[in-house]
């Protein structure tokens, strides 16, 4: 990255946004994997 380029941060709430959605996709793939094992079991 050169000296002169501008500073690449995304605004406070676009990165809240970004945070939330990666916790909501890992909590979905735990709810997946467990969903599959419940199913499995029976």
């Amino acid at each position: 990255m050169l000296w002169s380029d501008p500073e690449n941060k995304p605004p406070k709430f676009l990165r809240e946004a970004q945070a939330m959605m990666r916790r909501s996709g890992v909590i979905l793939a735990l709810a997946m994997v467990v969903l599959m094992l419940a199913v499995g079991a029976r």
